[in-house]
């Protein structure tokens, strides 16, 4: 390589194409998968390529193919529940797994703040998207929508005319695991704090709750709290619900915002938490792991869930029309702390 005023000259395909003893077409479609290339001369223009030091003009394959080479990672929940004052959250832990698993298919991860109606979503170059909890009349699907471009679901989708693949965060599954460890700590009027939205983890544990209730002969006890309000809308729902109904011996708060909340109503109140109301949640985060005392939540596997939204999405980008439409979780698992345990012996924190 010959050396410039500003540093070395970079490799060009050119000097592939000689080093190789090939054209510049075959080097293309050897470095690109493309075309019907001799196993040999690919093998040979990719050392080349390694020998020279090459590297693709990514910007010009984009342009050519007419690809962002990008995903968004979308969500009309709003921070106050889906990141929290650090940022750290169900949102952020998604889009962390997310992002490992489109790097390594080639795709950047564009995070879109909470999308709400006029957002700059409109204006993003991407191919595709994953909706992380779309609501029944969600603004991020809406948009994507309009533009034409296609996306996924990362949580069952609500709208009852959308047909989208998703990846099934087992929202009702999740719920009967905390009833279940609630009753075996010795519950017998638990509650149900929950968003006032129409998500999937909403609806389903809604289902849930009333099916268990009905099943030991609890009466139902359901707060709906606008998620905007974060931790000080679950406090206020938590301290209303128990003084309408004094006898409330838990409180499953699906939101960890909410849930540290009611811890602090609960306290206020006079009472103490596990002793006289237990109270847990759905997202084993930050929140869940700092509250005081740490809260009982639930390993939902947002590692695994995050790559099967980003395989969902790019085999639909493919047009792979073998692809499943659903993805479902593995099993979601309980993580016992002090903010439920009546009975120390019988569990203990499993925090990792």
């Amino acid at each position: 390589m010959t050396a410039s005023a500003s540093g070395p000259r970079q490799p060009t395909i050119a000097d592939v194409a000689r080093v190789a003893g090939v054209s510049r077409t075959t080097v293309s479609h050897a470095l690109n998968g493309l075309g019907k290339v001799d196993p040999r001369t690919r093998e040979r223009v990719r050392q080349a390529a390694a020998e020279l030091g090459y590297r693709p003009n990514l910007r010009a394959q984009r342009l050519r193919r007419g690809e962002a080479k990008a995903i968004a990672l979308a969500s009309s929940m709003p921070f106050a529940v889906a990141g929290g004052p650090s940022r750290l959250g169900f949102y952020m832990e998604v889009a962390a797994a997310a992002a490992e698993s489109a790097l390594s298919h080639g795709f950047a991860l564009v995070l879109v703040p909470p999308v709400q109606s006029g957002s700059a979503l409109y204006s993003v170059d991407i191919d595709g998207a994953i909706v992380v909890e779309p609501d029944a009349a969600d603004a991020a699907a809406a948009q994507l929508r309009e533009r034409g471009l296609p996306y996924v679901a990362l949580g069952r989708p609500m709208a009852p005319d959308e047909d989208v693949p998703y990846v099934d965060l087992r929202g009702g599954r999740v719920t009967e695991l905390l009833l279940r460890h609630l009753h075996e700590q010795g519950a017998a009027r638990p509650a149900l704090i929950v968003g006032s939205g129409s998500r999937h983890s909403t609806v389903d544990a809604v289902a849930a709750y009333e099916r268990v209730a009905a099943e030991r002969g609890w009466t139902p006890v359901v707060a709906r709290v606008p998620e905007a309000g974060g931790e000080q809308a679950g406090y206020e729902a938590c301290a209303a619900l128990l003084a309408e109904h004094p006898g409330t011996d838990a409180v499953c708060a699906m939101v960890d915002a909410f849930a540290v909340g009611a811890v602090r109503a609960v306290q206020d109140s006079g009472r103490s938490v596990p002793d006289d109301v237990m109270v847990a949640t759905r997202y084993d985060g930050l929140r869940a792991r700092t509250c005081e005392p740490p809260l009982t939540a639930v390993d939902l596997h947002l590692e695994r869930a995050a790559s099967d939204a980003v395989d969902l999405l790019l085999r639909r980008l493919r047009g792979d029309t073998a692809a499943p439409t659903v993805a479902v979780s593995p099993e979601p698992a309980v993580i016992t702390r002090a903010s439920s345990l009546r009975n120390r012996e019988a569990g203990g924190d499993r925090s990792r």
